[in-house]
């Protein structure tokens, strides 16, 4: 009998159809599409291929990746692709890691609205930092930086908020000095969450007086103004929080350390500890507790509940790149920061080196795991010696944004 998979998959396949039954009327598009892809990920539903090894003839199967950006499976290639591509972007200076928190209040309002609460806290958290940064009474600099979205606690629960990594400096005015920060300090916390706090519920008024905010369930009686302002008044004096962990050793500790965060999923699943009775348990870390490991069990409809609290909208990207980091400018700014910190020309990884078109290959380049050395006498190359064709009735809708 084949020993029980502790994956979220595993979980979606056992209790997913009777979920979709209980809650036919409020699961959303998207949640039916990741429910359905991270159900196929790695079957037959997705076709394949069987491969054998050169040397021992072991064969075995690999069925093909859903490369939902929900899946807790699919995320090591593209992680370890982002790691590459960003690494010719690191300039040698101190790096810092700031995260921005919604309160729980917002947060309700948040999952009612994802997409415009979502760009309103990445649009709040980047004029915070620019602006703060710009005042010549904190730094005096334009600066650049990336900001994750994440929406989960621990426990699975919402909570929404951004981690930025943030050079520790910036260009002067007029481009001609890196003008750097202190060493160890970035900018002043309480400045940073007073302004956040402002700006964040500034643009929350717009967005309702423009219509963008709908409410329903408990939150329905929002949709009178007078009710949605009483509804913000005790925010504008609550402290919202705006944390600044410890800076990094040196650039070269910065991407593996954001790479922990840069595509992770609400829950991986070596968290996962057991699955049965209708039951899902998980390790978790309680913050409140001084960061200590415990366990939770939850049924198995409230563990997918939470799970899919966390499904964003189509076509919303979770990782954005500001100021000097900023898209469109990002390659004549940054050689700027290099010139003015004596720092040697580096030229982006993937236009040196035509990337590998298979996979296998790419996977091995990035991470130095071959996926091609056979399992089991780890002398042979594994090869395909047959494919395996998708079922025609079969559909699998990717979201790979």
């Amino acid at each position: 009998m084949e020993r029980l998979k502790l994956e979220v998959a595993e979980i979606l396949r056992r209790y997913g159809q009777a979920y979709r039954d209980e809650h036919e009327t409020s699961l959303s598009p998207a949640q039916r599409r990741v429910m359905q892809a991270i159900t196929a990920c790695r079957t037959a539903a997705l076709g394949g291929h069987v491969e054998a090894c050169d040397s021992c003839e072991h064969q075995r199967i690999a069925y093909n990746s859903c490369r939902n950006r929900h899946c807790p499976k699919c995320q090591s290639l593209a992680r370890a692709q982002w790691i590459e591509h960003r690494q010719a972007e690191l300039l040698e200076c101190q790096y810092f890691h700031v995260v921005f928190t919604l309160p729980e209040e917002i947060a309700a309002i948040a999952y009612q609205n994802k997409a415009v609460v979502y760009n309103l806290l990445f649009a709040a958290t980047a004029e915070t930092l620019r602006r703060i940064a710009e005042d010549p009474k904190h730094l005096g600099a334009e600066i650049g930086f990336f900001a994750v979205l994440h929406t989960w606690g621990q426990n699975l629960t919402h909570h929404p908020h951004l981690h930025c990594v943030v050079p520790g400096g910036g260009l002067s005015a007029d481009g001609q000095r890196w003008i750097a920060c202190r060493p160890g300090f970035f900018l002043p916390v309480r400045v940073l969450s007073r302004f956040f706090r402002r700006r964040f519920l500034e643009l929350l008024e717009q967005a309702f007086d423009s219509g963008e905010l709908e409410f329903f369930s408990a939150l329905q009686e929002l949709r009178e103004r007078n009710a949605f302002r009483r509804y913000l008044d005790p925010l504008r004096d609550k402290e919202w929080v705006v944390y600044a962990k410890a800076p990094f050793a040196g650039p070269e500790q910065v991407l593996d350390y954001v790479g922990r965060y840069t595509h992770r999923v609400a829950i991986s699943n070596n968290r996962l500890l057991k699955i049965e009775d209708g039951k899902v348990t998980f390790s978790w870390k309680d913050y409140r507790d001084d960061s200590s490991r415990k366990t939770m069990t939850l049924e198995a409809d409230e563990f997918i509940r939470r799970f899919l609290l966390h499904v964003l909208p189509q076509g919303l990207q979770r990782i954005r790149y500001y100021g000097l980091m900023g898209n469109r400018h990002r390659e004549e700014k940054l050689t700027q920061c290099r010139q003015l910190l004596k720092m040697e020309p580096k030229t982006p990884a993937e236009t040196n080196l035509e990337a590998p078109s298979d996979y296998r290959d790419r996977y091995q380049a990035l991470t130095g795991v071959s996926l091609h050395q056979c399992p089991v006498c780890h002398r042979g190359r594994m090869f395909i010696v047959e494919q395996i064709a998708r079922p025609t009735a079969q559909s699998v809708i990717l979201d790979t944004s």
